[in-house]
């Protein structure tokens, strides 16, 4: 075998080993993992009650459930976000924040696959919308809006 045929050979080895670890990596910088800095606590507070795949708010508003973690860094820049829609729309929409690396349940109740994801329920609970990934406020309020909610 000439030494052309054993780089081919090497290389087909390789790369694949070489993307499955930049897809890790990327995974793990992308949901914080390295990260060690905290949400200030009680910035989100969990008002819902949680009953099969919904979350409905005890006063039946619209919800919008936020799945993240206190270390992921998409996360804390939604924090923010949250705590200002919370004060703003307290009485027209619901926010209800689960941290899914100290309580995995609602990741799986939800069937989310990365952090952070926002799910907009209508007041029945029934999903209306999901995304994955930082949301402006701006963003937010213009999806309610799509959703015919006009706060």
């Amino acid at each position: 075998m000439n030494v052309e045929s054993r780089n081919r050979i090497n290389s087909s080895r390789i790369f694949p080993v070489i993307r499955s670890v930049l897809f890790v990596l990327t995974v793990v910088v992308v949901t914080g993992l390295l990260s060690v800095s905290v949400i200030p606590h009680g910035v989100v507070l969990d008002n819902g009650i949680s009953s099969g795949n919904t979350a409905v708010a005890a006063d039946s508003l619209p919800v919008l459930v936020d799945l993240g973690a206190d270390r992921c860094v998409p996360c804390k820049m939604m924090a923010p976000v949250l705590e200002e829609l919370k004060k703003e729309y307290k009485e027209k929409f619901d926010i209800v924040f689960y941290d899914v690396w100290k309580d995995p349940a609602p990741a799986e109740k939800y069937r989310i696959h990365g952090i952070p994801t926002q799910i907009f329920l209508d007041e029945t609970g029934k999903e209306l919308y999901r995304h994955a990934g930082y949301f402006s406020k701006e963003q937010i309020l213009n999806k309610w809006k799509e959703l015919g909610y006009d706060f």
